[in-house]
């Protein structure tokens, strides 16, 4: 076993000295030549068949005596190490630096001398390489900051593709993205601009393999044919790829291709390609980073501007340091009246809901939640002026509804009472009075429920109507037939020309429509006066309007009387009774009809009722 193991590190020790970059030659102590390895044929030109057992013809003769004092120096103890010349096989001399010590058995005894030679201008090779390994560094570590002061990836990536070819001395370099199982060619210098965007499977490509070696840097060496596979590694007289993959958080991000036509590549090209694609991932992993956050801000921002609610978030001494456009329509204030002081009104406490009134007549809902990490708080707030005013509505609705119910159902109550207890006490008169009043309020029942199914189906958009060319002047003149009579206190006047043209509409929706209108100019105008009723064509229209010298209708109110449960604001809402869903209706039906109608002032006080139905294409259905 030991004579094994013995064999075995002296086959080792000749694999060492065999593959030494170093010329190494061993003497005996007759300085005749022991060992004589491949670096030391390569570099004095004698093979070593040639020079085992006899001393070597290296030393020159004016250089005999440094030579046999150096093998004295090292015989008594020591290591000299020395610049000094040798002769090659060609009788050229050269320039060597000459490593020498002894060579003793394990007891000590001396068994001879080995020297290791190596041309000094390796050495200042050596040097050089150093002082520009040094320079390189130096200047790397600038571009690194170059890169890093960088923000937008297009400029991060372009300054990278850029350095690459700077520090490795490369002809042309790139930076290609890994995108799934592709690669795009993201930047890249010297190399022609229609390459960029150019893609390449994962799997194929260099980036793959060097994956699958677990390493981060490769160089890969060929022909012109097989190398220009790649794409973007189109250059003339192409012969090697140097590729460093980019990481940061053990992830690859993309690598570096750094191309060699003219130039070669050593380990330091390769070391400081190790080094800038390291810091090229890191990079990279920041711009992606500062792109996504903002990217996400300005999402955040279109949100936040973009919103129909009011949004203000308030900093942790409740001062307001944001606030969105519809924030300022809806309570009045501009950003620079509010930014840097409390918000305009009151704020619940987090995670809670505040229905409040701001003076302008507008209802608010104010939620408002923390955001724990920086102290700040976040107020929504949205306008429920209209459900208010709706929820006011319906409330109305209730009691006028059963006010209008109440009404006609007591007096039938009462009449059918009487009549069913004193029926033959009273006269013939009387009965047919009472009756008469039971029918008048039956009907005036009737005409209650039949509005309030009209609502329900204007409001859920079914208004069964049949569209057809009707003669309008008709409906107008039979509508009117007989107002005059109706009231003591009203003047009735009604122009309309027989000539107007058929409209497009519903004949019965039509009739309800005017009745209503007729109807409410009698109701708004308790006083009496005028009440003109006109019709005329107006380009592809016909329109009537209804005039009265009524109690009018406020700007503000002009559209809210066609919603459902509203009445003019007469300053006495139940003076007039009903339940406020005759406009409503009104309204529903005309649209329904492909019409309008709308409410104006009338010159002299009172109001004006236009409807305008559009003149029909087919032919007049009534006759």
């Amino acid at each position: 076993m030991g004579d094994d193991r013995a064999e075995s590190d002296e086959g080792i020790g000749r694999a060492i000295v065999a593959s030494a970059p170093n010329a190494i030659v061993v003497l005996d102590r007759d300085q005749a030549v022991l060992a004589w390895n491949p670096a030391a044929e390569r570099l004095f030109g004698w093979p070593a068949e040639e020079m085992l057992g006899r001393r070597p013809p290296l030393v020159p003769g004016e250089l005999t005596a440094e030579h046999n004092a150096v093998l004295e120096r090292v015989r008594t103890g020591g290591q000299v190490s020395l610049r000094t010349k040798r002769f090659r096989r060609d009788g050229s001399l050269l320039d060597v630096r000459l490593d020498t010590s002894a060579l003793r058995s394990e007891t000590g005894a001396l068994l001879g001398y080995t020297s290791v030679y190596h041309l000094v201008q390796d050495d200042e090779s050596a040097q050089e390489r150093a002082v520009r390994r040094a320079r390189l560094v130096r200047r790397l570590t600038d571009v690194v900051a170059d890169i890093n002061a960088e923000r937008e990836l297009p400029a991060v990536l372009d300054r990278i593709a850029a350095s690459l070819t700077e520090l490795t001395g490369a002809d042309a370099g790139g930076f290609v993205l890994i995108e799934g199982d592709r690669l795009r060619l993201v930047a890249s210098h010297r190399l022609p601009e229609s390459l960029r965007d150019s893609t390449a499977h994962m799997r194929t490509s260099l980036v793959g393999k060097l994956l699958r070696t677990g390493r981060t840097v490769m160089l890969e060496t060929g022909d012109q044919g097989r190398l220009d596979e790649l794409v973007w590694s189109q250059l003339p007289g192409l012969h090697t790829i140097a590729l460093g993959l980019a990481m940061a958080g053990g992830r690859p991000y993309g690598a570096l291709y750094a191309l060699f036509a003219k130039h070669k590549a050593g380990y330091v090209e390769l070391e400081l390609l190790e080094l800038l694609a390291g810091h090229a991932g890191i990079a990279v992993g920041n711009a992606m980073a500062y792109q996504e956050a903002v990217r996400q801000r300005a999402h955040q921002r279109a949100v936040f501007d973009a919103s129909a609610d009011g949004i203000a978030v308030l900093d942790g001494r409740g001062r307001v340091i944001q606030w969105n456009p519809a924030a300022a329509e809806l309570t009045g204030f501009a950003a620079v009246d509010v930014v840097g002081g409390p918000p305009p009104f009151e704020l619940p406490g987090p995670g809670d809901k505040l229905t409040l009134q701001l003076p302008s007549g507008t209802w608010l809902d104010v939620l408002s939640a923390e955001i724990v990490e920086t102290g700040e708080m976040v107020v929504d707030f949205r306008d429920v002026t209209g459900a208010k005013e709706l929820e006011e509505a319906k409330d109305l609705f209730l009691a006028t509804t059963s006010h209008e119910l109440r009404t006609p159902i007591t007096v039938v109550q009462g009449f059918a009472g009487t009549l069913a207890a004193r029926w033959d006490g009273m006269t013939d008169q009387e009965r047919r009075s009472a009756v008469h009043i039971i029918a008048e309020r039956a009907r005036s029942l009737g005409k209650l429920m039949d509005n309030l199914l009209l609502g329900s189906r204007a409001g859920a958009g079914e208004m069964p109507l049949k569209i057809e060319g009707i003669d309008l002047g008709r409906l107008v003149r039979a509508a009117t037939l007989g107002l005059p009579d109706l009231s003591d206190v009203h003047r009735v006047e009604v122009n309309v020309p027989e000539n107007l043209p058929p409209v497009s509409g519903d004949a019965i929706a039509t009739d309800i429509v005017l009745g209503q209108l007729l109807e409410n100019a009698f109701k708004y105008s308790p006083d009496g006066g005028l009440i003109r009723v006109e019709a005329w064509t107006d380009g592809d229209w016909v329109v009537v309007v209804v005039d009265d010298e009524g109690v009018g209708i406020t700007p503000t109110s002009r559209e809210r009387i066609f919603d459902r449960f509203v009445q003019g604001d007469s300053g006495d809402r139940r003076r007039f009774g009903g339940v406020g869903l005759g406009l409503y209706i009104v309204r529903s039906l005309a649209r329904a009809q492909g019409g309008e109608v709308s409410a104006h002032p009338r010159p002299g006080g009172g109001t004006r009722m236009r409807l305008a139905l559009r003149i029909a294409d087919t032919p007049t259905a009534l006759t």
